[in-house]
């Protein structure tokens, strides 16, 4: 039973630091009306929604045309290209995490099987990035980016046009990065079989794909219409989920809504405390970029951003230096967390070689952005 204990906080840590955080903030702050009033539902009932639907879109490999297209490719410098692509593009729309957990095992498998073994923790690493950049853009991409603009209230062309530039600097940085690590070769082949990578649709299931992008469809008009009515919505996505597929209701990832409820209590109670809220009113405001980054590096940018936004007065900063903060480190985004624990799977005695490789490319990278970032944000 203790060993069960130990692995599940091993592998939900950032839930475990943010319940710690919810229970002391709570000694801070004693729990009232005002502090269960001031919890965004509305966040919390859009990220249940879309990693409700996404959960299904895993199950009935929905990716199986995307992943299909791989099999084709017979050039590493293509086949990096179409991964990093992959995620960079995908990530706008099913969030950052999912196109990780979708698009990493199928990079070390071919590359596994076509003995280029040498090029994964590079990938997996330009893949991580991807996930991070490329979900910038759109308000759904990643869920500090759909808290901040829930609670902002700017408008999503308002939204894309801030995050535009960046997005254009860093698909355009990655491409540098990729041809560099083929530098010594640039026609290198990728041999790596004819084995299908993903299973055959089954007819009897077409219904439930449709449902399921039907659903996404849904989900992304509720978040760009921001409707007052997101109660019913998610009500509406609860009730066809149990018609049709009850089942997945037991695969979405509540150690994800529990960890943003548990920041959203620990928020409310900083913020209701006059000390904490004042120093924080006036070390915050016009220093966003760095505070973000740097807490970023504590607690992860989601949290992050959920604890700054009350003292923020640079909404571009702090959606930029949240965007940023997952390059810095492995804890700076719960995206490089999951991208670590994939790897790990495969290669359990690597972990150490991942967090080096992936730091050191990671922080040159972060170190083309982060003042380009920090001019535009001001």
């Amino acid at each position: 039973m203790k060993n069960k204990i130990k692995d599940f906080m091993k592998k939900n840590a950032v839930m475990v630091v943010a319940l710690i955080a919810a229970i002391v903030a709570l000694f801070i702050t004693p729990p009232s009306m005002e502090l269960v009033r001031n919890i965004d539902w509305k966040t919390l009932a859009i990220l249940f929604m879309m990693l409700t639907v996404l959960e299904g879109f895993k199950k009935e490999n929905i990716f199986r045309p995307l992943i299909k297209l791989t099999e084709n490719i017979r050039s590493m410098v293509a086949l990096t290209f179409f991964l990093v692509g992959c995620v960079f593009f995908s990530s706008m729309f099913v969030t950052n995490d999912v196109s990780l957990i979708v698009f990493v095992p199928i990079t070390i498998i071919l590359f596994k099987s076509g003995n280029k073994e040498k090029y994964i923790l590079p990938v997996l690493t330009f893949e991580n990035i991807a996930a991070i950049r490329g979900s910038l853009l759109t308000p759904f991409g990643s869920p500090q980016n759909l808290f901040l603009f829930s609670q902002s209230g700017i408008s999503v062309s308002q939204f894309l046009k801030t995050m535009l530039p960046l997005w254009l600097m860093s698909a355009v940085l990655l491409s540098v990065f990729i041809c560099f690590l083929f530098r010594k070769n640039i026609k290198e082949t990728a041999d790596y079989g004819d084995e299908s990578l993903t299973d055959e649709w089954n007819p009897e299931y077409k219904l439930k794909r449709i449902i399921y992008i039907i659903l996404f469809v849904f989900v992304i008009w509720v978040i760009v219409s921001r409707t007052a009515y997101w109660y019913f919505a998610a009500l509406a996505v609860l009730v066809a989920v149990l018609i049709f597929d009850r089942k997945i209701l037991l695969k979405t990832d509540y150690v994800l809504l529990v960890t943003f409820l548990c920041f959203f209590i620990f928020s409310s109670s900083i913020t209701a405390n006059e000390k904490i809220s004042s120093f924080l009113e006036h070390s915050v405001a016009g220093h966003e970029y760095l505070w973000v980054i740097l807490l970023s590096q504590v607690i992860s940018n989601v949290p992050a951003s959920i604890v700054l936004y009350p003292f923020s007065d640079n909404l571009k900063a702090l959606l930029y230096g949240a965007d940023s903060a997952g390059l810095c480190s492995l804890i700076g985004s719960l995206a490089s967390v999951i991208n670590y624990r994939i790897y790990v799977r495969e290669y359990p005695e690597n972990g150490l070689k991942f967090i080096k490789v992936f730091t050191i490319i990671s922080l040159i990278f972060f170190a083309f952005v982060c003042i380009p970032g920090y001019l535009l944000s001001r």
